[in-house]
């Protein structure tokens, strides 16, 4: 069996596919790199398990579980980006769910 077979990226992996944007100072839509998204995930700096059930998908996209809040998802993450100094003064984050 050849070996791209074996590694399947599931689309089903959790139950909801969130888009991650950053939006600019002239509200121009950006995703966000998937290096920032996993930085996030893979931190987990807030030692909150509600984030838990995410798994970074590519660049702006990150799948999510249920009972992964969207409204303490966005701040979080926000935050995060900020302090990292991945979002620039006057810049903001956009989660939303992408319907399958």
């Amino acid at each position: 069996m050849p070996i791209r077979n074996l590694i399947r990226y599931s689309e089903i992996m959790f139950a909801r596919r969130l888009s991650v944007e950053r939006i600019d100072t002239a509200g121009d839509r950006h995703p966000c790199p998937i290096r920032w998204i996993d930085n996030f995930a893979m931190r987990n700096f807030t030692n909150d398990a509600i984030f838990d059930d995410t798994l970074p998908a590519g660049d702006g996209l990150l799948e999510a579980g249920y009972r992964v809040p969207l409204e303490r998802l966005q701040p979080a993450m926000e935050d995060w980006f900020r302090r990292k100094g991945y979002l620039k003064p006057g810049e903001r984050l956009e989660i939303a769910e992408i319907p399958r």
